[in-house]
């Protein structure tokens, strides 16, 4: 007989229930390894539910969502490619494309490979007249804001857009171009957390604010510009938690807050410059985090946009805005996020602690004043950290890497300076290359044995851009010792079972030729003074800092060629 399943009601669990269920799990291990601090040192939960988000927030949870949805200004956002050409005919013809293809934001970030003409800007009035811009400059000084001058000045007052300068650009009769930015930009590329680039936006806005007085003037002139990066939740979260804090920023200035547009483009510090079609996913997964919380306008970087951007790769990044916006349906939904236990609870995190933050840095006289820069820094290590020990994941870089992928030798201006987290991965394939290292993994025994740990070594020699030799497996010690007595090697790494290690190492450290470096894999803390002692170099394992340790590998040998 079937079952008619919308019929079927399943018993619901309670938290101690689950919590019971998950201890089991868990084997021994405590409960509390499920709780995870986050980069901004914020606990998250393994589960979260409507009772624990109304207990933790009460009445203020309504007041959290109604915010959020108050102060959007719509349910869907502006597609903003940034238009480059290596020359004035190029630059424009990549312009009328990008219109005719769905670009509805002109995006320019200046300076430009060409130098702008009169002729230049008389063109490009004749685009910002029609359609809404952003153009990132600079200085205020910049000759492509001459543009504004050569606009009709009938059309002033429709004209619409964004101007992103180190400080406020005074542009009078355009009413509906803003031009007042907190600009987080350069901070996140230079490694700042979420709710450090929550507070920095307020605290730039305060420092705006205070030089005028009459708050909703500048208001109407201020926007807010953050880049979305892969943690995906976490960006949701930022986007909806500035929108909850301009409401208390508005009120602390006497006033009620009105929608100022969140302006975002993907961030580029996840990039990387091999496996670059991995960067394709971070930038999709940033855009999607980016509308679902709420932003106005978005700029997708093409995935190769560290080196040589190309046709194909515009056509692509424009393309994922458009699927985000067109056939994802996320627009449809005024904060398609609201209502979520955990977003909700991150959200009002990000509030709590940027606000802190916020009212630090204004007691402190400022940013400068606060030591924004170093605080920043401090972050950045913890993600370089986190990354070269694998903690993260960077897809591409530091697990499942293609060790014959070429580092393309190009490099754009636009993100040089930013601080991405596989920049270390980078140079380490260099410094092999250089090297010219030759390496080999030393198995023993039998396939099923060794195989785990010979590929895990692999994975880490992949990082570096090495395919290791490897030999079949010996059988005996005598075999493996005859064999490294005459290899013709600079590096050897042995991967067996432990108990086939610890019998073999003290062998082969007796019978390897001068100057051959060599390592165990895995962890052998009752056994490695002495190994170390006689011979051996050290040790690859899991959690291990892989740039730190191939570094010193490549010294190694160099030293024992010497």
């Amino acid at each position: 007989m079937s079952t008619n399943m919308k019929h079927i009601e399943f018993q619901s669990a309670s938290y101690d229930q689950w919590q019971e269920e998950a201890v089991k799990a868990l084997k021994g291990k405590p409960f509390e390894s499920l709780f995870t601090k986050t980069i901004e040192n914020i606990t998250l939960e393994p589960l979260y539910t409507k009772e624990s988000l109304i207990e933790k927030l009460g009445e203020q949870l309504e007041k959290q969502v109604s915010t959020i949805r108050t102060l959007s200004q719509s349910a869907t956002f502006a597609v903003a490619q940034q238009i480059i050409g290596d020359t004035e005919e190029s630059f424009f013809a990549n312009l009328e494309e990008s219109l005719t293809r769905g670009n509805e934001v002109i995006t320019i970030s200046s300076p430009q490979a060409f130098e702008w003409t009169e002729a230049a800007i008389a063109q490009l009035a004749t685009y910002l007249s029609e359609n809404s811009f952003k153009i990132v400059v600079q200085s205020t000084d910049d000759a492509v804001l001459a543009v504004f001058d050569k606009i009709d000045e009938a059309k002033r007052e429709i004209v619409t857009g964004y101007i992103v300068a180190p400080k406020a650009f005074e542009l009078t009769s355009f009413p509906n171009v803003r031009t007042v930015c907190a600009n987080t930009i350069s901070y996140h590329n230079n490694g700042a957390n979420a709710v450090q680039e929550l507070a920095i936006a307020l605290a730039l806005a305060s420092k705006q604010a205070q030089t005028t007085e009459n708050f909703k003037a500048f208001e109407q002139k201020f926007f807010v510009q953050f880049a979305a990066d892969t943690q995906f939740f976490a960006e949701v979260a930022k986007i909806r938690a500035f929108k909850v804090l301009w409401k208390a920023f508005a009120s602390a200035f006497g006033n009620e807050a009105s929608a100022v547009p969140v302006v975002v483009e993907t961030s580029v510090r996840s990039f990387s410059k091999y496996d670059v079609y991995v960067n394709l996913l971070r930038a999709g997964n940033e855009a999607f985090s980016a509308a679902i919380g709420g932003a106005d306008v978005i700029t997708v970087h093409p995935h190769d946009c560290l080196t040589q951007i190309t046709a194909q790769s515009v056509r692509i990044a424009r393309n994922v805005s458009l699927v985000t916006k067109e056939e994802s349906l996320v627009t449809k939904v005024l904060d398609p996020a609201g209502g979520s236990y955990f977003i909700e609870s991150l959200t009002a995190d990000y509030v709590k602690a940027a606000w802190a933050m916020f009212l630090e840095i204004e007691q402190a006289g400022g940013l400068d004043a606060y030591g924004i820069d170093a605080k920043i820094e401090d972050v950045y290590k913890a993600r370089i950290k986190e990354v070269e020990t694998r903690k993260h994941s960077l897809i591409g870089t530091n697990i499942y890497a293609n060790p014959v992928d070429e580092i393309p030798t190009t490099e754009n201006a636009q993100f040089a300076d930013v601080k991405r987290i596989a920049a270390s991965f980078e140079n380490l394939r260099t410094s092999f290359a250089q090297a010219e290292l030759k390496a080999v993994i030393l198995t023993f025994g039998q396939l099923k044995n060794y195989k785990p740990r010979a590929d895990f070594v692999q994975g880490f020699f992949a990082t570096a851009g090495i395919v290791a030799d490897q030999t079949e497996g010996f059988q005996t010690i005598e075999e493996a010792k005859a064999w490294i007595a005459t290899v013709d090697y600079d590096y050897v790494v042995v991967a067996a079972t432990d108990d086939d290690t610890k019998q073999l190492i003290p062998a082969l450290l007796e019978g390897k030729k001068q100057g051959l470096v060599v390592d165990a894999a895995g962890k052998y803390k009752e056994e490695a003074e002495a190994w170390t002692a006689n011979g051996l170099n050290g040790f690859i394992f899991a959690g291990q800092n892989i740039v730190e340790k191939l570094n010193d590998v490549v010294t190694t040998v160099k030293g024992a060629q010497s």
